[in-house]
């Protein structure tokens, strides 16, 4: 039986709400009954809570109390179409306004229209479209700043922005430019423990990023991005990562830049991994393909470039890797949180880090102070460790196998700034560090070979090792140009070599 508010029907799905659903759609009312038009409202809701199926119950319930219409407006088509089913569910009847939908003759038979951003920028500045009578605009996914030139055609009505991150994709300019209040939802926590999300893993792996070089926009550029990401050595920690922490599960692996995604393609490809690449230029039809494939591959793994990270929703990943740094809160949170669905049998999900995000950003499921971030945004971003703050704080720590190599070695660890404040107490030159650390490495090599040329490859094994320990004395002397430990590197090597030479 229809109900008697025109555009509204039985609802088709058996969707039960949650309480802490139920808890936000009343505060929102709240706030909509307190300023019913002229008023920008902010809801806040990690990826996960159900950010879809609470605002297809607002448009329901607004539109029964009210008989004004609703527009929802998203930045991408997919999240149209997802949109679109999503209220057809919940018994409203709508239209997508699309780059088909030229003008709307048959705007009276509906209640609710669903639009893209674009499209519906550029039938509104041709005159080829007006919208009667919305009372209520729904923003799905916020953040993105493309929404702010369709404000002043709905300057008259309730606005109600919905993002899992309340920090604007453009530093210069904040959603409380836009928005008069923020309501927060349950956290990631909190969800967790409720079982509506899975609980993440976080997996961390040191990465130099000092040679990133950071965009007009505010985060890493590609080209910067490829050059680090592109190379041997970090194709190889990403495979061993991938071998160490999640070999045979579903994976889902970003990379910023389509270079180091197609590089990603052939090295796992070379190792025999069921793996294929996704990028914005992979056709629809590809597209579709790959995802089917993904969702049916128990073991598949699939690598991209940015395309993933919204309006896609395949709750078997089991890993997620971040290929990538990235200074951008809401792209480090809607990467994770593709990996956040729960299952029947899966309540955990393996996150891992090669980008010292969860450095930067702090754990994903930390607690986080939205309503400071939205109201300082500058103090935020002010306050985020800067990369060299990050990269010095690193202990290398040597991986079992490598470690197995110098079984007989009792010691293998070196603390560099221990030594360097050890040397200049007495008051000795500074690479006095350098000396007391080779002549450890020197010890290791001889001690655990049977000759010299044993030795010698022995000594190819401490590469990293040496890396951070260079790393680390650069810092020390504050001279940390990428040129200058190159060279110091080099240095050591070749003298390590000459020593051990000595040494039988």
């Amino acid at each position: 039986m229809a109900s008697e508010t025109f555009g509204i029907e039985e609802k088709k799905v058996d969707k039960q709400l949650y309480d802490y659903q139920k808890k936000d759609i009343n505060k929102i009312f709240g706030v909509i009954e307190e300023h019913p038009e002229k008023y920008n409202l902010l809801y806040q809701l990690p990826t996960g809570g159900g950010k879809t199926v609470i605002f297809s119950q607002i448009t329901r319930e607004y539109i029964q109390r009210t008989n004004k219409k609703v527009l929802i407006l998203t930045h991408r088509i997919e999240l149209c179409k997802q949109t679109s089913k999503m209220l057809t569910g919940f018994g409203v009847r709508n239209k997508i306004i699309n780059s088909k939908v030229k003008e709307l003759p048959d705007q009276d038979e509906y209640m609710c229209f669903v639009a893209m951003v674009e499209t519906l920028n550029n039938r509104l500045n041709d005159e080829k479209l007006e919208i009667e009578d919305i009372g209520l605009v729904i923003i799905d996914e916020a953040h993105y700043n493309s929404f702010r030139k369709l404000f002043k055609f709905f300057e008259k009505c309730f606005i109600m922005g919905v993002t899992a991150t309340p920090l604007s994709s453009n530093i210069k300019l904040p959603m409380k430019d836009n928005y008069r209040e923020l309501i927060v939802g349950d956290s990631i926590n909190s969800l967790i423990d409720k079982g509506f999300l899975a609980r993440a893993n976080i997996y961390s792996y040191n990465v130099g990023l000092t040679n990133l070089k950071v965009g007009m926009n505010g985060d890493y550029t590609v080209k910067s991005s490829e050059e680090l990401y592109s190379n041997y050595s970090m194709q190889e920690k990403l495979l061993n990562a991938y071998y160490e922490r999640s070999n045979g599960k579903k994976t889902l692996i970003f990379n910023n830049g389509i270079n180091t995604s197609v590089e990603v393609y052939h090295t796992f490809k070379n190792a025999g991994l069921p793996i294929r690449h996704l990028d914005n230029t992979t056709s629809k039809q590809d597209r579709k393909e790959i995802l089917k494939w993904f969702k049916h591959t128990p073991d598949a793994i699939v690598t991209s470039v940015s395309i993933l990270t919204t309006g896609f929703d395949e709750p078997t990943v089991e890993t997620i890797i971040l290929n990538r740094a990235t200074k951008s809160l809401t792209l480090y949170f809607q990467m994770i949180g593709r990996g956040s669905r729960i299952l029947k049998n899966k309540d955990e999900f393996t996150v891992i880090d090669l980008g010292n995000n969860m450095a930067r950003f702090g754990h994903w499921s930390s607690p986080v102070d939205w309503k400071q971030i939205f109201r300082s945004p500058d103090f935020y971003f002010e306050n985020l460790l800067s990369d060299e703050e990050i990269e010095r704080e690193f202990q290398y720590e040597m991986p079992p196998e490598i470690r197995e190599k110098f079984a007989n070695s009792e010691v293998v660890s070196f603390n560099v700034e221990e030594a360097y404040d050890e040397v200049i107490k007495r008051g000795l030159k500074s690479k006095t560090v350098l000396e007391w650390s080779m002549e450890q490495h020197v010890k290791m090599c001889v001690e655990n070979s049977e000759d010299v040329f044993d030795a010698r490859i022995l000594a190819k094994e401490l590469k990293d090792d040496i890396s951070s320990r260079i790393k680390q004395y650069s810092y020390c002397i504050s001279k940390s140009t990428k040129n200058y430990r190159d060279w110091l590197e080099e240095d050591y090597s070749r003298k390590l070599r000459m020593q051990i030479n000595k040494e039988f």
